[in-house]
């Protein structure tokens, strides 16, 4: 990247290193890699300072710790560049267990360097099977199935068969040490967990390892635990639960498919029995090292949690409990030896994604008895979490909790739509005076409602706190602006996306499915990149996608994939993330790696598609889903999106191709968009511009997947454009067109009827929803209706993100800021004014630092402040006449600002204040 940029940049003494990161991770414990990268962003130390450019950088990698004496295991020395992020380690070769430090200076343009950043650390995990000592274990099998007395007929519906909802098991295991001067903790299952070292938690990550495809991928945790360990008598404790591995997972019960491994349906689609794997490796202060890991000597026994099941929910007897059970010197004498369990071929690695763990608490805004006894709390905001139960009462009162995300009309739970999700977790009291407190462990729900049943007395609104949980993206995005439905669906895709990007990008985290959708991935998985940091979430997930690539090529309609049979569950539109999910991380941030990782299962794919639809004209060997929740007589053919996405795959792998080097395949790539492109314009496309499948989502889709000839695009764009008018500004789109609609119609001359569509009131909109009271994305464009109540409660979500997609316009179109290079090397930044919006403010966190365009109109003018981050330079186009103006003066000719032609600038980092008559 070569930036132009005439201004003077600062001195490195005015800059400073900050946010250095290893594998997206700030000083992780554990990476999957022994060529770890480095990142790090650069602080201008005077805010004021404009054209902020690094020109060099020096690395430093020391062993940790670092005897006296030693050497780096790895100088760059000044090297002469200005990339701060992915520079892949190339020093004393790592391996298992490596643990290092790394620091970074940085040089301007004229000065010397900067100031050391502060240290940052590392550690890499357990990379070969032989590093592991510790064995897979069990409880025994007498424990693996529930009582009779845990076994619940769902809804009283024989036809439905019962419940089988297993209690969680506890190991533990009593060792002696000496003085450590480390502690490190390993711990993987088959199945989720929670350990506990002396009787203190070791970390508050939930449903940890999370789910991957298990039959290939196995994650593993990684904690430093020093600070837990004293000399002498220690003790270790987990907890095991079925998660994903054993438990309920999507929609089983409804279809009645049997899974892949015997027994109830729904459960077991990867093994009967969960396992459990930890290994505490201590060094000693003497140098010495020392292992404890789990084998047939540790002990196990059930607990308080009697039932612990992901959709279905927890039970939890507080007279169960045996407190100290995870310290040392618990008497443990009535538990059984765990036995040992073959575990699983799988290869078993360090989670590279992101951890699930609390995030916030919500106190409700509301209690209301809606039946004697039966209480109903209202959060005021749809999230996915638990709750946290606050009482008092004598040992052996049951509470019962309810999930939902909607009431009836007569003011009770609108259950329906969990289907055969049931959400419900019980506490059965201890009866301890000073009152009790519990939070469900290995659950969680999608809701912004909770029934209390069997509370004693009658609760307060501090009886229940919403704890919201979901994997932890740092957050970075904003959106105002002066229409105040906007400001409230910007926040409603916010929620939404918190509420599923939960391990994966699930659909939804309510009923009994929550999967990994790979339509509704490719559909968001920009519009995401704005509102969060999704890299390290999406390394983690695309690994899940390849996993489950099916052998003929094709990517599954979700992944991981417990349910789909080959030929069943591919999809025009779904199966695309396997490219277009890929290319979206590496424009955001700038990721070569996660092309090369994946570029053969890529060209797999690529491969498979030529060879499925050779004449060209759209294959119809589809699951069907089309454009998903569409509206209007006139739906779009199967073929038509196929052909239309197998265009677009093949220009992203071109331009995929490309950057990785890979010239041939590039062209290659490039001649095979041509050709489908080709294709698809001699079936659709007719002289005047209209297409053979007249309606909306056929032009946005053909518009913004540059399908069209320049010379026909126009015509086209107002074909789209009477589509929308005819149906009185309102559109019929489903999954697949929404997303490209509003981008369609703004880059090809209808800007206007954009800003119609995104403040419509009238169903079909996203004000419609805000205006029925969401809080969060609905599935349908009519999931609820005032004074009507739930539509269509077999398949109705109330958080599912794919008509959220509109963010990406918001942020990209209407508050103009968006990359215009790979990793936003260099950004553009258009702000487009339209309907009756008067100001917008947006800004989001790019790997180089903050970009914001905060604008207003008044009095004639147009003016933005806007704010570029060091290490780019940004084109700038503002709607203005005549000349752009800093203050008072020209802008052109200002520090940092130069002129390209009309009103276009280009700008180095720093904050500007432009303007100019409107």
């Amino acid at each position: 990247m070569i930036l132009a940029i005439t201004a003077l940049a600062a001195p490195a003494a005015d800059l400073k290193p900050v946010d250095l990161r290893c594998e997206y991770h700030a000083n992780p414990a554990a990476i999957g890699t022994t060529q770890p990268r480095f990142s790090w962003r650069i602080d201008p130390t005077a805010p004021s300072a404009r054209g902020i450019v690094q020109t060099a950088y020096e690395i430093e990698v020391w062993p940790d710790p670092k005897p006296d004496g030693c050497k780096p295991l790895w100088a760059t020395g000044k090297t002469a560049s200005n990339a701060t992020h992915q520079i892949a380690y190339a020093g004393t070769p790592l391996a298992s267990r490596s643990r290092a430090t790394w620091r970074v200076r940085v040089w301007g343009r004229d000065e010397g360097p900067s100031a050391w950043s502060e240290p940052a650390g590392f550690g890499v995990g357990l990379l070969d099977p032989a590093d592991w000592q510790a064995l897979w274990i069990s409880a025994p099998r007498d424990e693996t199935f529930a009582t009779t007395e845990n076994i619940t007929n769902f809804k009283g519906d024989p036809e439905r068969g019962k419940l089988l909802v297993t209690p969680a098991k506890r190991f533990r295991k009593d060792f002696e040490t000496p003085a450590v001067t480390r502690a490190t903790l390993h711990a993987t299952a088959l199945g989720v967990f929670t350990v506990e070292l002396n009787g203190t938690r070791v970390s508050n990550e939930r449903l940890a390892p999370g789910w991957s495809v298990y039959q290939r991928r196995v994650h593993s945790k990684t904690y430093d635990v020093t600070r837990l360990m004293k000399p002498g008598a220690n003790a270790l404790g987990a907890t095991l639960a079925d998660g994903w591995y054993a438990g309920y997972v999507a929609y089983g019960l409804l279809t009645g498919q049997e899974g892949l491994m015997p027994g109830v349906n729904g459960r077991y689609y990867y093994g009967i029995s969960p396992a459990v794997r930890v290994q505490l490796e201590l060094e000693l202060a003497d140098g010495t090292r020392r292992i404890v890991a789990t084998d047939t000597s540790w002990k196990t026994s059930t607990g308080p949690i009697l039932e612990s099941d992901i959709l279905m929910g927890e039970s939890y007897d507080a007279r169960k409990e045996t407190p100290g059970w995870s310290a040392a010197g618990f008497d443990d004498s009535a538990w059984q030896n765990a036995v040992a369990k073959s575990g699983t071929d799988a290869k078993v690695e360090p989670h590279p994604g992101v951890p699930v763990r609390p995030i916030a608490e919500i106190r409700p805004i509301s209690v209301t008895e809606h039946k004697p006894g039966v209480f109903v709390f209202d959060l005021g905001q749809n999230i996915s979490g638990v709750v946290r139960l606050k009482v008092k009462g004598k040992a052996g009162d049951k509470v019962t909790l309810r999930h939902a995300e909607m009431l009836h009309l007569d003011g009770g739970l609108s259950v329906e739509n969990l289907r055969c999700a049931r959400a419900v977790d019980t506490y059965i009291l201890k009866g301890d005076p000073a009152g009790e407190t519990w939070t469900p462990e290995f659950t969680y729900h999608g809701f912004q409602y909770v029934e209390v049943t069997g509370f004693p007395g009658k609760p307060d609104l501090d009886a229940v706190t919403g704890i919201v949980i979901h994997s932890d993206t740092s957050y970075h995005g904003e959106f105002t602006c002066s229409d105040p439905m906007l400001n409230r669906l910007y926040q409603n895709m916010v929620w939404t996306q918190r509420a599923n990007f939960f391990e994966m990008p699930t659909d939804c985290p309510q009923r009994d499915e929550r999967m990994g959708w790979t339509g509704d991935a490719q559909i968001y998985v920009r519009a995401a990149t704005f509102n969060a940091d999704i890299a390290a979430f999406y390394t983690k997930w695309l690994r899940d996608l390849n996993d489950d690539q099916w052998d003929y090529g094709a990517y599954p309609a979700y992944a991981p994939r417990p349910l789909a049979r080959p030929n069943e569950h591919h999809a025009a539109g779904w199966m695309d993330a396997g490219v277009i999910c890929p290319w979206t991380i590496w424009q955001t941030y700038g990721d070569k790696r996660v092309i090369t990782e994946h570029w053969r299962k890529m060209q797999d794919f690529m491969l498979w598609r030529k060879l499925r639809d050779p004449e060209l004209d759209g294959a119809t060997d589809d699951c069907a889903f089309g454009d998903w929740l569409s509206l209007g007589d006139v739906k779009t053919p199967i073929p038509f999106i196929d052909l239309a996405y197998h265009a677009y795959d093949a220009r992203l792998m071109s331009e995929m191709a490309a950057a990785i080097g890979h010239k041939q395949q590039s062209a290659g790539y490039r001649g095979q968009a041509e050709k489908a492109a080709e294709s698809f314009r001699r079936i659709y496309l007719k002289p005047d511009g209209t297409l053979a499948i007249h309606n909306q989502t056929a032009y946005a889709m053909a518009l913004f997947m540059d399908l069209l000839p320049d010379d026909r695009r126009a015509a086209a764009a107002g074909h789209l454009a009477e589509l929308v008018k005819a149906n009185g500004n309102k559109m019929t789109t489903g999954f697949l067109g929404t997303r490209p609609l509003l981008p369609a119609l703004s880059a090809n001359g209808h800007h206007d009827l954009s800003g119609v569509l995104i403040q419509q009131h009238e169903f079909p909109s996203w004000g419609y929803e805000v205006d029925n009271g969401a809080t969060t994305i609905w599935e349908r464009w009519n999931s609820y209706i005032k004074g009507k109540g739930v539509h269509e409660p077999a398949m109705n979500s109330f958080s599912h993100y794919s008509f959220g997609a509109v963010c990406e316009w918001m942020m990209g179109d209407l508050a103009g800021i968006d990359r215009a290079a790979p990793g936003f090397d260099r950004i553009r930044i258009a702000p487009r004014p339209t309907g009756n919006i008067t100001r917008a403010a947006a800004s989001t966190m790019t790997r180089h630092g903050r970009l914001s365009c905060s604008w207003k109109i008044g009095n004639g003018r147009f003016v933005a402040e806007i704010t570029v981050p060091p290490n780019t330079e940004a084109e700038v186009m503002l709607p203005v006449k005549g000349e752009v103006r800093e203050g008072d003066a020209p802008a052109v000719g200002r520090p940092g600002i130069r002129k390209v032609e009309g009103n276009r600038l280009v700008v180095g980092s720093g904050t500007y204040q432009l303007g100019g008559s409107y």
